[in-house]
């Protein structure tokens, strides 16, 4: 008997496998794909919570909790006016990629090295060895002064 239903998922083009986030940044057709920082996901899933349980319609799954806790240890900016500052500081760098931009924004868990969402750089030769791609598009000085003016605004919290 053959399968009469329709197809449950849209296909999907194959990855080419040449996506790599090095000195030239390959992204394939997430190139141009806005990323969030963690910071920017913390505030967008708790405002779609908020606004689920004004509707009463809370169905919290443990992938979900795992992901606001997560969400809450990692985010590198509690408050939304500093998320939108650093949101403006990175967005006045046009030479940026929107990726590159989603890394500097974010923070590095301590088990983590490698292009996740989560670094966290404090000197620009660290930035610079972690988002290879920024190395011609920016002076160390630069860097380093929009690096400063972002942990400006960092909150602290133990």
């Amino acid at each position: 008997m053959a399968n009469e239903h329709a197809p449950t998922a849209r296909t999907r083009e194959k990855p080419s496998g040449d996506e790599e986030a090095t000195a030239d940044l390959k992204l394939g057709e997430f190139q141009t794909v806005p990323a969030l920082t963690l910071s920017e996901a913390r505030v967008l899933i708790n405002a779609v919570i908020d606004n689920r349980r004004s509707l009463r319609k809370v169905e919290g799954t443990e992938t979900l909790t795992k992901t606001q806790d997560y969400l809450e240890v990692f985010a590198r900016f509690k408050q939304k006016e500093n998320i939108e500052a650093v949101d403006r500081m990175l967005s006045a760098k046009p030479e940026f990629e929107l990726f590159e931009r989603s890394q500097l924004g974010t923070k590095k868990p301590r088990a983590i090295i490698a292009y996740d969402g989560s670094l966290c750089c404090e000197t620009a030769e660290e930035a610079k060895t972690l988002i290879p791609s920024l190395t011609n598009k920016i002076t160390d000085q630069d860097l380093q002064e929009l690096l400063d003016d972002i942990t400006k605004l960092r909150q602290f919290v133990e």
